[in-house]
């Protein structure tokens, strides 16, 4: 749904941009079991899970008016996926 539209809103001051994320420790892996926590860091470059903490500093980056010249663009937050 971002595709495209940053070019649309652009001329009107409004930025879109994409965080995504990746295995966040969060309570939805809560009761999953460990087999399948451990197959989804498997796959994980640096072999665990992200904080909420290190998702919103990507969030906080993009408000940030360091950032104020970015749109269209799509943050990882994957831990390298």
């Amino acid at each position: 749904m971002s595709l495209g539209l940053e070019t649309e809103v652009a001329s009107k001051g409004i930025r879109v941009n994409v965080v995504r994320c990746g295995v966040i420790d969060t309570e939805i892996h809560a009761g999953h079991g460990e087999d399948r926590l451990e197959a989804l860091l498997s796959k994980v470059p640096m072999r665990r899970m992200g904080t909420p903490d290190e998702a919103a500093d990507a969030v906080a980056y993009l408000l940030a008016l360091g950032a104020s010249y970015v749109t269209g663009s799509m943050i990882d937050v994957g831990g390298g996926l």
